[in-house]
């Protein structure tokens, strides 16, 4: 089903609607925690633009011209810190964002020697999503709201160290 979904890196343009399918794929999140207030959901689109426009890796997903999903990642010492990941709620289910990750993954490595991100501890799917794709619940935290969050991290295999 997601032959006809291609991965390309995000540009500035995109802004616009990176946000407007991010809001829709949080909003399930925010309705499971009753919190309106998530970071993805508050985010402006000129945060957007600035991320799309600063260090960051950003990914995006798309089905003939419309842009499906999205993905970031940040470099820190060695980690890329994965985040917003997205998919428009019409197209979850169908591998989407895995192709997403699994590419965030590749443009990460050797520049990284491991993935980061986190999730809501009760985000079942998304937890699920994670662990197949070899990322392992390594610590919880609340965030500033009170919700409990599930710490997950992934070793990446850098492409120079791949006999390994």
């Amino acid at each position: 089903m997601t032959s006809q979904v291609t991965i390309a890196p995000a540009g500035v343009a995109d802004a616009g609607e990176i946000l407007t399918v991010q809001r829709a794929a949080y909003l399930v999140e925010a309705q499971r925690y009753g919190d309106a207030f998530l970071p993805p959901l508050t985010e402006t689109l000129d945060e957007v633009r600035a991320a799309l426009a600063g260090p960051a890796t950003v990914l995006v997903a798309r089905a003939g011209h419309r842009l499906v999903g999205s993905v970031r990642a940040q470099l820190d010492d060695g980690t890329a810190h994965v985040g917003r990941l997205s998919v428009a709620p019409d197209q979850q289910g169908r591998g989407v964002g895995g192709r997403l990750l699994g590419a965030i993954e590749v443009a990460c490595a050797g520049r990284a020697d491991r993935c980061a991100l986190f999730t809501g501890a009760e985000s079942a799917e998304n937890l699920r999503l994670y662990e197949r794709h070899g990322y392992r619940v390594v610590a919880h935290r609340p965030d500033p709201h009170g919700i409990r969050l599930a710490v997950l991290e992934k070793a990446l295999v850098s492409p120079a160290r791949s006999d390994a």
